[in-house]
């Protein structure tokens, strides 16, 4: 194992020993405990920058479990660094500001574990180079996701939007997972390097389009494209360190990140090139509309980032058309490639720290609400400054470094009306006139973002707390992240050759130009466009109070988030009843149900299945084979007409034990004896259990024979009889048995066949039973927990429960 290995894994390892920490050293803020580790790992990947600016990669390898395919490989090039010192740079800033934002009264040791559980599983995503390692990251980052936007878990809010996200989330998941694997069984392999390689195979394949649909459904809903953009608004209920880190930085890039990667396999299809870039600009135009109109400062940067994602995805897939042209003409299309990796790195800066200013005002104000701000000026003066430089940046506006990548934006969407494919020349028109009036508004929410917190008059009698300036603690990283606004807006040759052009050559798979950026490239569409945004966004600012009426007024059956609670109710309730319906309390009627479905499909798979009863080479059966089973069936009535719960118990165990004793007739000792352990601890369990139940016996109940009962019982055990016979009689491959004979001692090195089955041969069941047991202890762990705190809190006159 490489030392990039150990990078990866050390978050997840850290997350594993914070919880522990904490509970030793409550009197220091955890987060110093925490923040060394992504300091740490920064400075690590810094040093791989020279290895790709020179165009060469690093793959490192470990063999995992190579007959599934699933090796953990991990790949270095310039898109995957770029996304690792992302995570683990702003994770950083992300850390250093939660010591101040988060009191030490908080479960920092439930947060920080999460939060360093998806640093791990982020940086797995962009290094993996096999697509099963990637997916488990992948939905990792949506579990550890989940945690961290339910922290505040007595936040009913909290708890709807953790749900929400992971159910979309999800979803999408699932849909890359159909993607991934049609997309291995079109290449034959699991390393996407091989798949870049082997192009050819998987565009001819069957599968191209389907694996293309699911890959793309995946990605969308993980970066909030239209109409999954919905579980991100709701997920801003999490801490503010938690908004300003995944919503701004990584995880809802994660998306952007599977496009780029993947544009080298499906870029040479039209249905790729349309769906990336009308999905982006639909995203962009939706989510600046719904920004404008939002009256809680989260919910304006929750849609402005979604908006900003939308405007990253539409530069990735007009990049795409790179594909489709040789030589210079293909490099004017890559350029929308430059542009999507600029944006994307000042996205993380200006979005990150207005994020958390934000929580800067709601820690020094008690609120979020536009309604009860403004006038903050005087009173939070570097809180202001900084606010101006990143909402400027973020609106479009030299000399920072959102300008430039807005620039080229617009270019690449003016650029690409003259492609002659795909008809882009025709329809591609549109492309630039939605891009423009989704800047034009991206301009009106952020300029008004200034002015809803810090311009105006100062009313301090609506605010639920006195106002002042954030403490410098929290104020650092911001600043820091403002300052690199400035840096890359003034000096962006600082990116170019570092960062930009290998992950910008990456996803091109070509050599493209040196990138350049430039506050003044003429007067070019792109610089009249931008005039373009600047007079009507004033224009909209101005009157902003008569046309802001037209948007609110929306319908609520025309707004998605209306439809999925509408449907999230119709469903619950719908399954409620039909659960309700079958699940009645009674043991009998669930068993009824069980054995009656078995029957009715065990009857309908014979019915239309050919096949025969062959007794040729069954066994004699011996006169003490028939004594066991005359005991059993004894044992079994007596259950049944026993009137103690004590001897029913002993009953069941003798019908255990007799079973025991034919598995040593049959030469099973090994089994024998497994079964003579559990049927003991079994009865013993019963025993316990039944002690502290009421002392009652069947003496006093009134029992009637149920004719329904015996006919079910009877049936179910013909029909397990003849499948029985019918498996041994209709024998189409040799018997498994034979190679376990032949390969226990040369394969799996042992001598007791039993074990070596359980353990080497059927590895993957034992395992698989295991985490079984462990997920129902953790179960039963929890629910103890749950009980000792809720009697707690009765006992100190809680409410809470």
């Amino acid at each position: 194992m490489s030392w990039l290995h150990i990078v990866v894994l050390l978050p997840l390892i850290f997350a594993l020993i914070i919880p522990c920490i904490y509970r030793l050293h409550k009197r220091i803020h955890l987060g110093w405990f925490v923040l060394p580790l992504p300091i740490v790992l920064f400075i690590y990947f810094l040093t791989y920058i020279k290895t790709t600016m020179s165009g060469d990669t690093v793959m490192q390898e470990v063999n995992w479990m190579p007959k599934f395919g699933m090796n953990f490989d991990l790949y270095i090039d310039g898109l995957s660094l770029l996304f690792s010192l992302l995570i683990t740079g702003i994770g950083s800033l992300i850390v250093l500001y939660s010591i101040s934002y988060l009191s030490r009264k908080e479960q920092l040791g439930n947060f920080y574990c999460y939060l360093l559980l998806f640093m791990g599983a982020m940086l797995g995503v962009v290094l993996s180079d096999n697509i099963i390692v990637l997916y488990l990251f992948w939905e990792l980052t949506s579990f550890s996701s989940f945690l961290l936007i339910s922290f505040w878990r007595t936040n009913q809010r909290s708890i709807y939007g953790a749900q929400k996200s992971m159910l979309i989330t999800v979803f999408g998941g699932l849909s890359l997972l159909g993607g991934l694997i049609l997309l291995s069984i079109s290449a034959n392999t699991t390393s996407i390097r091989t798949m870049i390689d082997h192009v050819g195979d998987i565009q001819t394949s069957p599968f191209f389009i389907l694996s293309m649909v699911f890959v793309l459904i995946g990605a969308m809903t993980k970066s909030a494209q239209f109409p999954f953009y919905i579980w991100l608004p709701d997920a801003m209920e999490a801490p503010t360190p938690v908004s300003a880190y995944l919503h701004s930085a990584t995880m809802v890039k994660a998306g952007l990140y599977l496009v780029a990667r993947m544009t080298p396999i499906y870029a040479v299809s039209q249905g790729w090139v349309w769906t990336v870039t009308i999905v982006g600009l639909i995203t962009l135009i939706w989510a600046s509309l719904n920004a404008t109109k939002q009256q809680d400062l989260k919910g304006i940067l929750a849609f402005s980032t979604v908006s900003q994602l939308g405007m990253i995805m539409s530069m990735l897939g007009i990049g795409a058309v790179s594909y489709h042209f040789e030589g210079a003409e293909s490099q004017l299309y890559i350029a929308a490639f430059t542009a999507a990796i600029f944006h994307l790195i000042n996205h993380a800066t200006f979005k990150g720290a207005l994020f958390m200013i934000t929580g800067a005002v709601d820690h020094a104000t008690g609120t979020r609400d536009v309604k009860k701000l403004g006038g903050l000026m005087t009173v939070m003066p570097i809180s202001f400054t900084l606010t101006i430089i990143t909402s400027l940046s973020m609106a479009g506006i030299p000399p920072f470094n959102g300008f430039l990548s807005k620039e080229s934006f617009l270019e690449s969407m003016i650029e690409v009306t003259h492609a002659d494919i795909l008809s882009l020349d025709t329809f591609g028109i549109l492309i630039p006139i939605v891009a423009i009036i989704g800047s034009i508004f991206t301009f009106v929410y952020a300029v008004r973002f200034i002015g809803q917190i810090f311009l105006g008059s100062y009313r301090p009698q609506s605010l639920p707390k006195s106002a002042h300036e954030a403490p410098k603690l929290m104020l650092i990283a911001p600043t820091i992240l403002a300052l690199l606004v400035i840096v890359f807006g003034l000096f962006p040759v600082i990116l170019t050759s570092t960062l930009i052009d290998p992950a910008t050559s990456a996803i091109s798979q070509a050599n493209s130009k040196p990138s350049s950026f430039h506050l003044f490239h003429g007067f070019t569409p792109a610089f009249f466009a931008t005039l373009l945004i600047y007079i009507v966004g004033i224009i909209l600012i101005l009157t902003f109070k008569y046309w802001v009426r037209l948007l609110r007024m929306q319908p609520n059956k025309l707004q998605l988030n209306y439809w999925y609670d509408t449907t999230g109710k119709y469903s619950s309730h719908v399954s409620s009843n039909f659960t309700d319906s079958y699940v009645t309390g009674f043991t009998r009627n669930n068993l009824v149900i069980l054995f009656t479905s078995f029957i009715v499909l065990a009857i309908i798979a014979l019915s239309l299945t050919p096949f025969k009863l062959d007794f040729n080479n069954v066994s004699n059966i011996r006169p003490f084979e028939l004594i066991i089973i005359v005991l059993i069936m004894l044992a079994s009535v007596m259950i049944v007409c026993a009137r103690s719960r004590l001897f029913s118990i002993i009953m069941t165990s003798a019908v255990g034990y007799a079973v025991a004793v034919f598995f040593i007739f049959f030469g099973a000792p090994d089994l024998a004896l497994t079964q003579f352990v559990v049927e003991t601890i079994s009865t013993a369990l019963f025993l316990l259990c039944f002690y502290h139940l009421p002392n009652l016996n069947r003496h006093n109940e009134t029992r009637n024979f149920k004719w329904s009962n015996m006919l079910i019982a009877i049936a179910a055990g013909l029909v397990v009889t003849i499948i029985g016979l019918i498996a041994y009689g209709n024998r189409h491959f040799e018997s498994i048995a034979t190679y376990y004979k032949e390969h226990v001692y040369d394969l799996a090195h042992g001598t007791n066949m039993v074990n070596v089955i359980l353990v080497d041969f059927r590895g993957t069941d034992t395992l698989f039973e295991s985490s079984v047991l462990g997920i129902a202890g953790l179960g039963v762990y929890t629910m103890i927990k749950l009980r000792s705190t809720r009697k707690a809190n009765k006992e100190g006159g809680s409410d809470y429960e």
